[in-house]
């Protein structure tokens, strides 16, 4: 058995439990704003408050990779402590990160890392970790760990609910969101995120109806593995909606505050939904479990 560890970008959202449980390396990624750079670390930016004052914020924040130097730090340290390094960051097409992280890994022998592009963000990613990281405690396998990431890509979706688009406008990471903001900011969109595209699939006139949509789009994917409800300063939103799918949840599902890297991005009050879908496992995953993954809202 190989001792296996495993380094991702802090737009993951992982609990830090299943963090610290897993040994995971979370490199920050940066939100840039009043001529200053906050890491996206859980503690140089107050959640609650980033999101009540950001759309007051003039000009409007940025999000940005972390350097290639800080990256390096945290693959070196993993690497001391393992026999082979897997580098797990959000989609390529969207973020510097898995640049940075390539560039990072050139430290590395070949044969010591392996670095994969998630197609996913915030528990889309993060869930992705997590199982990843459960596969290498029981089987010290490289190789079988890589397969399940490739199996988990096409069977991990983001859903989310935006109040409005204009912050997706603003950031210039999803075409379709800056040609169509004049016939799209009078209503709710629902976004999917999956293999690495961010789609439009909802347009609802209400709050509230988008939710049921969102919780249709949710419902086609049981039986489900894991499940994380996802908000942007949006409590009472999240908890409306997950009275919607309970009937679906895996037990000890979490509820997560979304990392303000991401929030720059789809704006506050959003709610969503992070999905794993069981059609990933094969028979050789049986053993891995449903565990508690704790709570992070």
């Amino acid at each position: 058995m190989k001792k296996i560890r495993f380094i991702t970008d802090s737009t993951c959202d992982l609990p830090p439990n299943l963090v610290e449980k897993h040994r995971i390396g979370v490199v920050p990624v940066y939100v840039n704003y009043h001529n200053q750079t906050f890491a996206d670390d859980g503690k140089e930016l107050i959640r609650e408050k980033y999101y009540d004052e950001l759309p007051s914020i003039r000009p409007h924040p940025t999000s940005a990779a972390m350097s290639t130097g800080l990256a390096e730090e945290y693959i070196l340290k993993a690497d001391q402590e393992a026999d082979h390094v897997i580098v797990i960051t959000l989609p390529s097409s969207l973020s510097g990160v898995y640049n940075a992280m390539r560039l990072a890994l050139q430290k590395l022998p070949p044969e010591r890392y392996t670095l994969i592009d998630a197609g996913n963000t915030s528990m889309g990613l993060g869930w992705q970790v997590a199982l990843a990281a459960e596969v290498a405690e029981r089987t010290g396998d490289v190789e079988q760990v890589i397969g399940t990431l490739k199996r988990l890509r096409e069977n991990v979706h983001v859903y989310c609910v935006l109040d409005t688009l204009e912050y997706l406008r603003r950031s210039g990471r999803v075409g379709w969101a800056a040609a169509n903001v004049g016939a799209l900011l009078q209503i709710k969109p629902v976004i999917h995120v999956s293999n690495g595209e961010v789609k439009n699939v909802g347009r609802v006139r209400t709050f509230k109806r988008a939710l049921q949509e969102l919780a249709d789009r949710v419902r086609q994917h049981a039986p489900i593995d894991r499940l994380a409800i996802l908000h942007a300063n949006n409590a009472s939103g999240a908890h409306e909606f997950a009275a919607m799918i309970q009937d679906i949840t895996p037990p000890h599902s979490p509820t997560i505050f979304i990392t303000p890297a991401i929030g720059t991005n789809i704006g506050p009050g959003g709610v969503g939904a992070a999905v794993v879908s069981q059609a990933w496992r094969n028979e050789s995953d049986h053993a891995i479990g449903n565990g508690n993954t704790g709570q992070n809202s």
